[in-house]
């Protein structure tokens, strides 16, 4: 690996979705020439003029000024990667298995299977992937035995920690940096790579490959623990009168808690969560931890219950009546600042109340033709204020800021039936009744 120090590092990332966009973007962005490795067709011609194919605040931009300045690009051939970069970084996606709880590696193992043959020098390759714990071994196994090069392959692991909506800021300034190495040759090059968050306080943990997978879905069941715990509470708040805001605000204080995640609502969702959690729980199954399956198996169903909990409440609000019921879905991404819907805590609960026999009118800022590819049934309107119109009840399911910033007093005069149900919890409740709204929301009187 010697030939690179008198040259900027080259980086390649293989793989070009949430993950990999914001990998590209981050390691051009830290002084790097970066080829980004994408085989669907529009895709590639969108990233090489400098677009991503999603949304991501702050992304566009970062992609467009490091392809203009020519240290990033974007190409479908391995061959242009293999012995140019100095290191590997796969960021390919681990989607949950069909008809299983277990992760489905078959794009990492399709990226292993593509790179390998073409390596006939000493390098690195860095799986940024979410993976259950032991994958790193068997993708090393895999790379030894096809690439030309062999064991001078190293395989080294460096879990990602992005948050949806934050990922630009989370990939050029982490708030931890695991490495999983093997050596203090992979080591070096790491802290190489990372430098810059390195130099500006950015922790570093030094672990071995079991240990770094192990990291990233610890995190995730920790989370999702976390919010399915504050969800469990606000069930306790509605029994008894509490507020479960004031007491996630109370119990935030205790720094062995922290205020982070611990927002009562519709529950977790999105394309990493879910799946990681239940990946996690058939990887503990694999390896008999039996104790990690039931811990984690009441946190999915508690989250799946507040769903359902919400539904019951717009039905209660409705009189007990479905049919001819008009009901207003603001938000259809998991999150605000993300066009991702899947797993979406909001179009499941729409589409839920649809079956019911209820009309669900949609609106989201971002998220509109990706909720149309998944509920094309669902109706959709272009603006909030239209979504509304003649409501019987108006659900607010995505913390989008627009949302909170609405008019109550002009909406009203729009529904149907003035009722909201603030499943977010982050409408002022005072303002809303004022204006003559039904103000409900789970977990707070």
């Amino acid at each position: 690996m010697s030939e690179a120090t008198s040259r900027p590092l080259r980086i390649a990332v293989i793989g070009t979705g949430y993950l990999g966009c914001n990998t590209s973007a981050g390691m051009a962005e830290f002084g790097f020439d970066v080829i980004g490795v994408e085989i669907d067709e529009h895709r590639l011609k969108l990233l090489n003029d400098g677009k991503a194919p999603l949304y991501e605040p702050g992304l566009d931009p970062l992609l467009k000024k490091h392809v203009d300045s020519g240290r990033l690009r974007f190409t479908s051939d391995y061959t242009e990667i293999a012995d140019w970069a100095d290191v590997h970084f796969i960021c390919a996606g681990t989607p949950q298995l069909e008809g299983s709880e277990a992760a489905d590696l078959s794009q990492v193992y399709s990226v292993v299977d593509m790179l390998a043959p073409l390596l006939t020098k000493p390098t690195l390759v860095v799986g940024r992937s979410t993976v259950p714990v032991g994958t790193s071994k068997a993708v090393e196994e895999r790379m030894h035995r096809q690439a030309p090069a062999g064991s001078a392959v190293e395989i080294a692991w460096q879990p990602e920690f992005l948050r949806e909506a934050h990922g630009v800021e989370d990939t050029l300034h982490p708030d931890r940096l695991v490495f999983g190495v093997q050596s203090a040759t992979a080591e070096a090059r790491l802290r190489e790579v990372f430098a810059t968050p390195i130099g500006e306080g950015s922790p570093v943990v030094v672990c071995n490959l079991p240990t770094a997978e192990l990291v990233k879905g610890g995190a995730n069941a920790f989370l999702a623990t976390k919010i399915s715990f504050i969800n469990a509470l606000a069930e306790m708040a509605d029994a008894t009168g509490a507020d479960v805001t004031q007491l996630a605000e109370a119990l935030g204080y205790d720094k062995r808690i922290g205020r982070g995640a611990l927002n009562a609502g519709p529950g977790y969702g999105g394309g990493c969560l879910p799946k990681d959690l239940r990946a996690f729980m058939h990887r503990a199954g694999e390896l008999g931890v039996e104790e990690v399956i039931t811990l984690l198996r009441e946190v999915d169903d508690i989250n799946q219950h507040r769903r359902a909990r919400i539904v019951d409440l717009t039905h209660e609000m409705l009189g007990g009546q479905w049919i001819g019921k008009n009901v207003t879905v603001l938000g259809a991404a998991f999150k605000a600042g993300t066009d991702d819907v899947r797993d979406s805590p909001a179009l499941d609960v729409a589409g839920r109340i649809q079956l019911h026999g209820a009309n669900v009118t949609v609106y989201d800022p971002e998220a509109m033709e990706n909720a149309r590819k998944v509920r094309p049934t669902l109706r959709y309107a272009p603006t909030a204020a239209e979504a509304c119109r003649e409501a019987h009840a108006v659900l607010h399911l995505t913390e989008w800021p627009e949302f909170r910033e609405l008019d109550p007093a002009a909406l009203r005069g729009a529904v149907t039936n003035p009722v909201v149900i603030d499943a977010r919890l982050n409408l002022d409740a005072d303002t809303w009744r004022a204006a003559g709204w039904t103000y409900r929301a789970p977990g707070r009187p």
